[in-house]
């Protein structure tokens, strides 16, 4: 299928073919008959892309500050690399769509296949939503119409913010599409409406629809303008709609409200505020949330979980049924806000009226079909390099072909090209949108990408899987791989529960008794840094049981993100310190006996003390810790046995203190190892099974952490 994708980097739109998503747990796929640009939001990603670096550093500037940090920690080098890899990534844009259902996952109820449907769906000829960011047309409602159900639903969630009442005077400043159909909306309210804007166009259009109206560019003065609409008394309420960098939009909102008025941002203004200008009159003031109630909220949008309707009367679906039902009887009018209208092969000159200065307003994407170019648009898979597509290993010894299921910001940062560089062969890589399976099949030279990762694991011309999906999947495809006979690599965690761990250990047993070796590998690449393994070398000249103290600087992750998911991410013991667990097993070269944990007491729960102990009589510490400074070092370890102490910090310097012939180790860059672990697993592939650790080693190690996140 095609879809539209933007690149960060540079500011160029393109169309790409993308493989077909399928429907996953609560989503609706849908196949697109329209799409509508949304001008404002999609003008200022291709403005930020087409920035020069400077230009994008001073519109960042949390993210600068986060660069900074990271130089000081990690180092330069590193640093550059994480920024470009993550400017180089595309990103699929829109989210105004109207399609037929063609797809239900698993467990969505009130939606039939055949149905239209509008939802905040991608620029895609396939597109996936969630199934409360869906609402049903009504049959009178045309495609065209429909499209513009989402802006329609952000332009009413801010007059609800609003709060007006009937014969109420409000203000709407900015008349582009969101602005226009504000006035509408409140004029359907019963509000009397005064429209502010600069552009003529846009101004007759408003007082089409029933506002009265302030030409900027004419040098009216706009407060001065809403007193006399207000009769002298101050509005009840403005409601900002423009998208501008100027503080103005809000200072004279202030100004031409009446005492406790009401001021309400749509959309995006400067926020320097005068406490003066809300003090003396008791001015509320609001910043509105897109969609309405549920937006960002991983419960109600990713799993499905709606609000009771006695408690949240408009949500972001109610919200959009809302504006569906007053495009079905007419109080919305949404025919004259279309100025343009392209084929989405055309896309590349649709959003060059969006980034140039030809007069624009609602632009439209036609998508068509035939019945014999269906089975391309849903094809779960695409080629990418055709020439890449080499002839099946003909012998263990082989180069192995790889095929990775996951391309997100790790994989495509740190693994990929680590398995490239160790000399694997490219084949296969599959991401669950597609989007990033193609961005990385482009990047690094894939054969093909799908959407189907099943595919990859039965593929006989792939001679290992790497898996960097998220966490609550790894179980599966490790449990499906060794069943298949095919080496895995997984990227830690090895699984999130104990029932998942027996169920791997169990496959793999029976394998090994049926005569073969599984290989599998888990991603715990410390244990190959090049610090780690002098580290090892040198404790191997000792006697004796060592002390750990590993302090990780882990840094804070939102409650609401999904590694802190107990059933997605399974929390930041196993997700994370699981690394560092495994870590102190592999210095100490013995097996944990015992564990511990102490939780500092947060709502989220995800710093804590680590205890271990070993059977040779050695004991670890681990504080991983989520409330310190980034500007801070990372991961620092330190050991301590028979008088001597080393310390690595943050995998750059490796100090010893008390060795004989032995006073620091360097690099001129950071190395956690990631290279040499993918090095390690391809020549265990290749018949080199000594290369790897034992996989016991990493049963045992995701037993400990899965029993110390219990405990915290």
């Amino acid at each position: 299928m095609k879809q539209i994708l933007q690149h960060l980097g540079t500011g160029a739109t393109e169309v790409v073919d993308v493989p077909c998503p399928s429907a996953g747990a609560g989503q609706l796929l849908l196949r697109t008959s329209r799409t509508l640009i949304s001008t404002g939001t999609e003008r200022m990603l291709v403005d930020f892309g087409k920035a020069n670096v400077i230009a994008k550093a001073r519109q960042q500037p949390d993210k600068v500050r986060q660069v900074i940090d990271k130089v000081k920690t990690d180092g330069l080098v590193p640093t550059i690399e994480a920024v470009r890899n993550k400017l180089d990534q595309p990103i699929a844009l829109g989210y105004c769509n109207v399609g037929r259902v063609i797809g239900l996952g698993r467990g969505v109820t009130g939606f039939a296949e055949g149905e239209r449907v509008a939802s905040n769906g991608k620029h895609a000829e396939v597109a996936l939503a969630p199934v409360n960011l869906c609402a049903r047309i009504p049959d009178n409602v045309t495609d065209d119409a429909a499209a513009f159900t989402v802006i329609g639903a952000i332009a009413l969630q801010g007059i609800r913010l609003a709060q007006p009442t009937l014969g109420e005077a409000v203000v709407v400043t900015g008349l582009g599409l969101i602005g226009q159909m504000t006035v509408q909306l409140l004029r359907a309210h019963g509000c009397r409406v005064l429209g502010i804007d600069v552009d003529s166009a846009r101004l007759a259009l408003a007082r089409s629809f029933g506002a009265e109206v302030v030409d900027l560019s004419q040098g009216v003065d706009p407060v001065a303008a809403a007193t006399a609409f207000s009769r002298g008394r101050g509005v009840d309420a403005v409601i900002v709609t423009a998208a501008t960098k100027s503080n103005e939009p809000m200072h004279q909102a202030a100004l031409m409200c009446r005492k406790r008025g009401r001021i309400v941002l749509v959309g995006v203004a400067g926020l320097e505020l005068s406490r003066d200008d809300f003090f003396k009159k008791e001015l509320s003031f609001q910043v509105s949330c897109s969609y309405g109630p549920g937006r960002y909220d991983p419960d109600y949008e990713d799993k499905g979980h709606d609000y009771p309707i006695g408690y949240v009367r408009w949500t972001e679906q109610r919200n959009f049924e809302a504006v569906l039902d007053m495009l079905a009887d007419g109080r919305l009018d949404t025919t004259p806000l279309i100025s343009h209208r392209f084929a989405l092969e055309r896309a590349a000159e649709a959003y060059a009226v969006v980034g140039g200065s030809e007069p624009s307003l609602g632009i439209l994407l036609e998508y068509t079909g035939t019945a014999e170019g269906e089975p391309a648009v849903r094809a779960r898979a695409v080629v990418i390099h055709a020439g890449a597509q080499a002839p099946a290993s003909s012998s263990r010894g082989a180069t192995p072909r790889v095929g990775f299921i996951g391309a997100g910001n790790y994989a495509t940062a740190i693994l990929i090209p680590a398995f490239k560089a160790a000399g694997g062969v490219l084949t296969s890589v599959a991401s669950s949108a597609g989007v990033t399976a193609v961005h990385a099949g482009r990047k690094f030279g894939f054969a093909n990408a799908t959407t189907d990762a099943d595919s990859i694991l039965a593929d006989d011309r792939i001679d290992a899987v790497v898996v960097t999906t998220r966490h609550d999947t790894h179980a599966r495809f490790v449990v499906a791989a060794i069943e298949a006979g095919r080496p895995v690599f997984v990227e830690k965690p090895l699984c999130l529960t104990m029932e998942e761990l027996g169920r791997i250990e169990a496959v793999y047993a029976a394998r090994r008794a049926a005569g073969h070796q599984p290989i599998v590998a888990v991603g715990f690449n410390r244990r190959f840094a090049p610090h780690v393994v002098r580290m090892r070398a040198l404790l191997a000249g000792t006697n004796g049981p060592k002390a750990f103290v590993m302090t990780v600087n882990a840094g804070a992750i939102p409650a609401d993100h999904w590694t802190q998911d107990p059933a997605v991410g399974g929390g930041r013991i196993v997700g994370e310190a699981c690394h560092f667990i495994d870590l102190l097993r592999d210095l100490a070269g013995s097996p944990i006996v015992g564990s511990s944990a102490a939780v500092m007491t947060t709502h989220v729960r995800d710093s804590a003390t680590l205890q271990l102990s070993f059977a040779d009589g050695s004991i670890g510490t681990i504080h991983y810790l989520s409330n310190g400074s980034k500007a801070f070092p990372k991961e620092r370890l330190e050991v301590f046995v028979q008088g001597r102490v080393l310390q690595l910090d943050n995998f750059r310097v490796l100090r010893g203190y008390g060795w004989p012939g032995f006073n620091s180790m360097r690099l001129w860059r950071q190395d956690k190892g990631q290279h040499a672990c993918a090095a390690a697993f391809l020549a265990a592939v290749q018949g080199q099974t000594h290369a790897l650790p034992p996989f016991e080693d990493a049963l045992e190690v995701s037993r400990v952490a899965i029993e110390l996140a219990a405990d915290v």
